[in-house]
């Protein structure tokens, strides 16, 4: 969806190379080698996990780069290493290694940078604080889109809405999991990961469900606030317009790519 009053909102899966999608949603014939070929062609995003795990060589961020369309954009998971840690404020040096890493290589098609933190993270707002202003707007003239994943309770408060809204950084919705879901807007853009797709359902989840986060989708990328969700503090002003990235991933992984490619169709 891109309209002149609307943000973009692109919806796709986590990683591409998953065994059971051979078949399922690559075709039996089609090569392993242009499995991300053939799934950028039927979503619009993929947020890349692997980083997470590990450094990628430069020349597999070019190599994801050609493979794409020109309209492609890929999220990517920043590496552990810089946010399981005890002191936050101590990631530095893990996060410039990882942003000059090679990750530039992707250029226009750099999308949001996850930063996940483990689900025993306790909110801290001093430490937090330290390691958002770690985190630089813009490299090797790219813009830089920062989301933050927390995944404790203790997360649940104003304070910490009011600190990713001083620094422009989006807190990651997980929805349908173990997780607390935040969903409250912070940034210019909304990062949201459906987590609970099922066994029995042909689309993951009921195309309700389906329609009812296109729906909220749409209304974020006019820049409004969507209803039927609770929010920790009040609103952000209506903007113009916000991007939306919306990943469906983990639950009952097979279906992730049957679920992102109903939405988009819902999304029109």
């Amino acid at each position: 969806m891109n309209e002149t009053n609307s943000g973009t909102i692109r919806v796709g899966i986590g990683g591409w190379t998953y065994e059971p999608w051979r078949g399922t949603f690559y075709p039996e014939s089609h090569p392993q080698k242009r499995e991300l070929e053939y799934a950028s062609r039927q979503l619009t995003s993929i947020e890349i996990n692997s980083t997470f795990y590990g450094a990628q060589k430069p020349e597999s961020f070019a190599k994801w780069y050609e493979q794409t369309p020109d309209t492609f954009i890929f999220s990517v998971k920043a590496p552990r290493y810089a946010t399981h840690r005890k002191v936050l404020a101590e990631a530095g040096k893990s996060i410039e290694r990882f942003l000059s890493g090679g990750v530039t290589e992707l250029k226009h098609k750099l999308g949001p940078i996850n930063w996940q933190f483990m689900p025993s993270k306790i909110f801290d707002a001093g430490d937090f604080e330290a390691f958002l202003k770690l985190l630089p707007k813009r490299i090797d003239g790219l813009a830089l889109h920062h989301a933050v994943e927390v995944r404790h309770d203790s997360f649940r408060t104003p304070e910490f809405i009011a600190l990713a809204r001083r620094y422009g950084v989006a807190v990651v919705m997980d929805v349908d999991s173990q997780y607390p879901l935040i969903a409250d807007t912070t940034a210019p853009f909304v990062y949201i990961r459906l987590m609970g797709t099922q066994e029995g359902e042909a689309l993951g989840y009921p195309s309700a469900t389906l329609k009812l986060w296109s729906q909220r989708a749409k209304a974020w990328a006019k820049g409004a606030t969507p209803k039927g969700l609770s929010p920790l503090a009040p609103a952000m002003p209506d903007a113009d317009k916000r991007n939306v990235y919306l990943y469906v991933i983990g639950g009952h992984k097979v279906l992730n790519p049957m679920a992102a490619s109903a939405l988009i169709k819902h999304i029109g």
